[in-house]
């Protein structure tokens, strides 16, 4: 509860993300259902985002790539667009785009009925989505959204937090706002045991809480929840990270990470480099006027990745996009390596291109 901010230190444990954002939902519903609004079902996620993979939680995930032959709930899942600012309509300034991604959520929650939304799910920032960073002041703005219509804020950190962008969790110090539920897992435990955790507000414990029948109980929970073994695994992460300073070192090394990886910029085929601290995605284009795609049969980002792997460095490839998520303790001299060999990779691959007839502006 001292990590966590505002109101969040009741917590119930699970074994992974997408666990941890379906227990999230169901509490929402019977927190709902206990103060009698009964129709505030629905469910707002966004393009491109990342919730898991149990049937709710890849219904609230937008990438459509992950969609493909499977079963969605579309009736109670539904998606506006990310605040993807790269991408942004030309000549639109990043307040002016924040404000309308912002109306996005708000033109979507009248659409549907403010009774019947439950509530609304992002992450921090996007991370299988491509690490979208969205503009200054989105998520405190969507919970201002959310506020004015009783909608629940649901802020999934299970990749943000435990020290990704330098603090345990991100929402409240990164990006100020307090939602009313956090949802983690992977850092929480170093990924050495499963565990998640799904964190609420002191103000929907108060109301799930109290038992809606006599000798009624709280009937939600798993063969392995708050399983003692993976909770020590948390406890001890959590020591070592705080004894060792992983979250302060994240702080110190993260802007000079971000600002080496920006002199790829000087590659044609580069055209944002984007993110956070040791959470960084480089985007590649075949224009960078026109941020035009490259060919999708290329699968740039895969040879990128050859290349990289060739010399040493796993970068994961996502689509058009290399994306960098090393471990918290990478020091300066390692991120020297990191992106010299990054500069080398870029450097072989061009002329390839060159000589596959693809044009490069």
């Amino acid at each position: 509860a001292t990590l966590t901010p505002g109101t969040l230190d009741k917590v119930f444990f699970g074994t992974g993300g997408s666990l941890a954002n379906d227990t999230a939902v169901r509490i929402i519903h019977f927190y709902f259902n206990r103060l009698g609004q009964h129709n505030k079902k629905k469910i707002i996620a966004r393009t491109d985002a990342y919730h898991g993979s149990t049937y709710l939680a890849m219904s609230m995930t937008g990438v459509t790539f992950n969609h493909q032959g499977f079963d969605l709930a579309p009736d109670l899942v539904h998606h506006i667009p990310a605040p993807h600012t790269y991408r942004r309509p030309d000549g639109m300034t990043e307040s002016e785009f924040c404000n309308a991604k912002v109306k996005d959520l708000e033109d979507k929650i009248i659409e549907l009925g403010p009774e019947n939304v439950a509530c609304f799910i992002a992450e921090p920032i996007m991370g299988a989505g491509g690490v979208i960073v969205p503009p200054k002041g989105y998520h405190k703005q969507t919970k201002e959204v959310c506020n004015k219509y009783e909608v629940l804020y649901v802020s999934d950190e299970v990749i943000t937090g435990f020290g990704r962008l330098g603090h345990f969790f991100a929402s409240e110090p990164v990006f100020d706002f307090v939602p009313d539920i956090i949802t983690c897992a992977k850092g929480i435990s170093s990924g050495y045991l499963p565990l998640s955790a799904t964190i609420l507000s002191e103000d929907i414990y108060d109301v799930i809480s109290v038992p809606q029948n006599e000798g009624a109980l709280f009937t939600h929970g798993f063969t392995y929840t708050g399983h003692p073994v993976s909770c020590i695994a948390g406890l001890k992460n959590i020591e070592i990270m705080e004894k060792n300073k992983i979250c302060e070192h994240v702080r110190e090394v993260g802007p000079y990470f971000e600002a080496q990886l920006k002199t790829l910029y000087e590659h044609p085929i580069v055209g944002d480099v984007r993110g956070s601290h040791f959470m960084l995605c480089i985007e590649i284009v075949a224009d960078k006027e026109t941020k035009t795609l490259l060919p999708e049969h290329l699968d740039i980002a895969k040879l990128i990745a050859q290349q990289c792997q060739s010399r040493g460095l796993f970068v994961r490839p996502i689509r058009n996009q290399v994306v960098l998520s090393p471990p918290l303790i990478l020091t300066k001299q390692q991120i020297d390596t990191v992106v010299s060999i990054l500069h080398e990779s870029f450097t072989e691959i061009t002329p390839v291109l060159s000589r596959e007839g693809i044009a490069i502006n």
